[in-house]
């Protein structure tokens, strides 16, 4: 595995004609005033000894602080981010509450250069959206697993 590799869950849901993804608003100083392009699928890096889907299922738990809804996981693929990391997705439909996620933190020294550490939520939010809000929200690279999940969905 050259590089890093992330791993993640787009999770779904269906009322009628309607569909929605989950994305989570990424954490942090830099993405704060961010809204186009600072939105994600719930997702983390994992060590060549790791299958994906395990770092998958434990990174949603991890950013989300909810357990991963039962379901079939459904292969979405691989898509190469524009710094080089690679990212796996599933897509799994289930429903829960954005309210209730708790977020996983991660230190670093805020602001620059300051000598001082400071903690902040690896994602700040998280929403619903339908799948043409969420093409305009989420990282350009990661609308690839949008498109692969209407596919699926189409073919239902």
């Amino acid at each position: 595995m050259a590089g890093k590799c992330s791993a993640g869950i787009l999770l779904f849901r269906r009322s009628g004609q309607r569909r929605e993804v989950l994305l989570g608003h990424m954490g942090g100083p830099f993405w704060a005033r961010r809204d186009v392009g600072a939105w994600s699928i719930p997702k983390g890096e994992y060590e060549p000894d790791e299958a994906p889907e395990t770092a998958a299922r434990r990174e949603f738990t991890e950013e989300l602080g909810l357990p991963v809804p039962p379901g079939e996981l459904v292969e979405l693929g691989e898509v190469k981010q524009s710094g080089g990391k690679v990212v796996t997705a599933w897509a799994l439909e289930g429903d829960l509450e954005p309210a209730e996620a708790v977020p996983g933190t991660f230190e670093m020294e805020w602001p620059r250069g300051s000598g001082r550490m400071q903690r902040f939520p690896e994602v700040d939010r998280f929403e619903w959206f339908g799948f043409e809000l969420a093409a305009e929200k989420i990282v350009s690279k990661q609308r690839e697993f949008l498109d692969r999940l209407a596919a699926v969905l189409d073919g239902d």
